[in-house]
């Protein structure tokens, strides 16, 4: 048996590298990390443009340092990092020369994407950027009930008349600056489309967008680029956003490449005053229940106003490095496996390696249904230790000390009475190849 097993078929040369990192590092970072209040502050709070300006007069991140980003992503096994190039503000950080509204023009003076880019090739990461599809700055894009200034009469009577065709111009322009600018970009994640949601009336999708001429001309530019799913027509991937998906993910009822983007505490973009930060114990078990079900895990971080991540989030990606120098090899270019993996605990699959994440620490035993006679050899991952496996009778009957039988085909592991030190450990099983 083998990590492809029960994947998904016929797999682009594209995804192949996604599928083995399993794990990216999501950046929310612009100007409402000085806000520092949600990286919506502009909706939330129904700010003008006027309003926001002083955000960009103030916008100059002497503590910049994409490197520093990368090495963080890479120490805690990321194989990829996505930058919100443009978010819904409108504001890029490029040298846009479709706008004046850059990262060049304010104190900062740089192309902050350019240098991004060059930190994550580096660092041996692959490239992705974020490219909000939506634009509360642009003088085409038409109010609706997203824009910050959506309960404006008067402002909406003044701008009755935008029409998106003019935006659709200037959104094909953005992203063939994007394409062509920066040499092989590996992902883009475009956000959103949202015809769907009765929350948000005037909602636009596809259509708005030009989808389809839009995907055409990312293809033509960069034939190997992965693209989400978010232009309203299918991408090469599926995006659950704040929830974990029960099951492998389908679309049209046949398996799809997914990634589920999470956040550290609920916010995308740098939020001072929210503490409600998830364990890094939490954010492990997340990757490796993606993982068993065959996706991944693109894992937010929102950098301050002066382009530091803070230190709660370092701490967080810290830990999660720390356990990943343990484990790495139950994570990248694994997936899920064929056997109903016990309660509390998650399977992952490489090669001839089968993984026991264990979510909770079993008294004296752990009882594997199916694998008795599968296995050659079984160790803890922490230390190399190996775990004896036990001969129990199916038919044995239970008395005082003696445990009773198990089900045919049970593998029993006896285990230590004290939990490794690690927020998940993880037992790794070597499988006899003539019996999988």
């Amino acid at each position: 048996m083998t990590a492809s097993a029960g994947r998904i078929e016929k797999q682009g040369p594209q995804l192949a590298w996604f599928t083995e990192a399993r794990l990216g590092m999501f950046v929310h970072w612009g100007l409402y990390s000085l806000a520092a209040r949600h990286e919506w502050v502009k909706n939330r709070e129904r700010m003008t443009d006027a309003d926001y300006e002083g955000y960009r007069e103030h916008f100059d991140p002497d503590r910049y340092d994409p490197r520093a980003w990368a090495r963080t992503a890479k120490a805690a096994g990321a194989g990829y990092v996505v930058l919100t190039a443009k978010h819904h503000d409108g504001f890029c950080l490029w040298d846009s020369k479709l706008t004046g509204y850059t990262s060049v023009n304010t104190p900062f003076g740089r192309d902050a994407v350019a240098e991004f880019v060059e930190a994550c090739r580096a660092e041996g990461l692959r490239v992705g950027l974020y490219y909000s599809l939506i634009d509360w700055h642009h003088e085409s894009f038409p109010v609706d009930g997203t824009h910050p200034q959506r309960d404006d009469e008067e402002f909406k009577a003044a701008t009755a008349n935008r029409d998106i065709r003019d935006y659709q111009r200037y959104l094909h322009g953005q992203v063939r600056e994007l394409l062509t600018g920066y040499g092989q970009i590996d992902y883009l994640f475009f956000d959103f489309s949202y015809t769907h949601r009765p929350d948000y009336w005037g909602g636009k999708g596809a259509a708005d967008w030009d989808a389809e001429n839009l995907l055409c001309l990312v293809r033509a530019l960069q034939p190997g680029i992965i693209v989400n799913d978010r232009l309203g027509i299918p991408g090469d991937i599926v995006t659950p956003e704040q929830y974990q998906p029960l099951a492998p993910m389908e679309r049209d009822g046949r398996p799809v490449p997914w990634e589920a983007c999470q956040t550290l505490d609920g916010s995308w973009g740098y939020d001072r005053d929210n503490l409600d930060s998830k364990s890094s114990e939490s954010l492990i078990k997340l990757l490796i229940d993606g993982v068993s079900k065959d996706g991944n895990l693109l894992l937010n971080v929102g950098p301050d106003g002066r382009g530091r991540i803070d230190r709660t989030a370092q701490r967080t990606f810290d830990e999660i490095a720390d356990w990943m120098d343990d484990h790495a090899r139950s994570i990248h270019g694994a997936g899920p496996a064929p056997w109903p993996a016990p309660s509390d605990t998650r399977y992952t699959l490489r090669g001839d390696r089968l993984y026991v994440h264990l979510f909770s620490w079993p008294f004296k035993h752990l009882h594997l249904p199916g694998l008795a006679g599968r296995v050659r050899y079984a160790q803890l991952m922490t230390d190399a230790s190996e775990l004896v496996p036990l001969r129990i009778d199916p038919h044995r009957q239970a008395q005082n000390t003696l445990m009773g039988g198990l089900p045919e085909g049970t593998l029993t592991l006896q285990l230590p009475i004290q939990r490794p030190d690690s927020p998940v450990p993880v037992v790794e099983l070597f499988l006899d190849p003539e019996t999988t």
